[in-house]
């Protein structure tokens, strides 16, 4: 997710899980190829297994792209069919490339071509007055048969006229009984369905039909949920008993973010959600929120913040 899904934002994710595949927010091909590529790429290897999500429509750029991604040792490249945002739509790609499935293959392809590691794409069922299912089988019959490992399907339309990036989450109609269908015509393809899954029961109930699920921002605002995904999903204990732990064993990561110069705030804004339910939570946030980003703050605000959050079980909300 742009602006979300950062490097600081999965580093704290994996804390959580230790066998989620996590997504880097999307990034450009042409951002990779000319821009600050550390900034925009480097990862702690404690985040593997990590993706690479790549935006763009030209397959040689995004086969340089995707080789760069590479060579900064990412486990899968993934390219981005799904996004609706105006930025996105002004360059040609993210969610319009579901109207131009040979484009995609021919991206795919170049893709496969310049990196040794699996391609994916994550895509819409359809845009704007396209019929979902002759869209969303068009696209997957072309990648598939350029090679890819894979397709994360959002199973919404995306209306790129009339509606905003947000309302484009929530307002066109979940079909999930269409991506089952995809996933019983290509069953040698794996297939991982998104869009409205906000908890575990609904994954669990979805797996009985495609091979993964993502969340996307439902584990960004209650990121407690990600402590149950080993035991529930993986058969694997869960890396910390609960999220107290995981706040406590994370501070290494933080402290050496701050002594490298950079900010807590950096840090914490994706934490603002974690105990999301229990009493002091409300708390929690408003003091990470006006503290962190205060010159100076440390660890010693991370654990003054902490300490607000009553221990028991959920009670009422914070």
């Amino acid at each position: 997710m742009m602006d979300w899904t950062d490097r600081h934002c999965r580093a704290f994710h994996r804390m959580l899980s230790a066998h989620a595949r996590l997504y880097t927010e999307m990034v450009t091909a042409d951002a990779v190829i000319h821009g600050p590529r550390e900034r925009l790429l480097g990862f702690s290897p404690s985040e593997h297994p990590v993706a690479l999500q790549l935006g763009g429509a030209e397959p040689a750029k995004l086969a340089q792209a995707a080789r760069v991604g590479a060579e900064f040792g990412y486990d899968e490249i993934n390219l981005n069919c799904g996004c609706p945002s105006d930025r996105v739509q002004s360059g040609r790609f993210g969610a319009c490339l579901m109207r131009e499935p040979e484009l995609v293959a021919e991206c795919v392809a170049a893709m496969r071509a310049a990196a040794p590691i699996p391609v994916t794409v994550k895509c819409r069922i359809g845009v704007d007055d396209q019929e979902p299912r002759e869209a969303l089988f068009a696209l997957v019959a072309g990648i598939a048969t350029a090679g890819a490992a894979g397709v994360v399907v959002h199973a919404r339309k995306a209306w790129l006229e009339g509606l905003s990036p947000k309302d484009n989450r929530t307002i066109p109609p979940l079909d999930y009984p269409l991506v089952y269908e995809l996933k019983r015509a290509y069953p040698a393809l794996p297939i991982a369905l998104n869009g409205g899954l906000a908890d575990l029961d609904t994954a669990e109930a979805a797996l009985a039909h495609v091979d993964g699920v993502m969340f996307g921002r439902a584990a960004y605002q209650n990121p407690e949920l990600l402590l149950e995904v080993d035991s529930r999903l993986f058969d694997a204990p869960a890396p910390h008993a609960d999220a107290f732990e995981a706040v406590a064993a994370f501070e290494p990561y933080v402290a050496r973010h701050i002594e490298a110069g950079g900010r807590l705030h950096d840090v914490t804004r994706h934490m603002l959600g974690l105990f999301a339910g229990r009493p002091g939570a409300r708390l929690w946030r408003r003091r990470l929120a006006t503290e962190a980003v205060k010159r100076g703050a440390g660890l010693e605000t991370l654990r003054a913040a902490m300490s607000l959050v009553g221990r028991d079980d959920f009670a009422a909300a914070g």
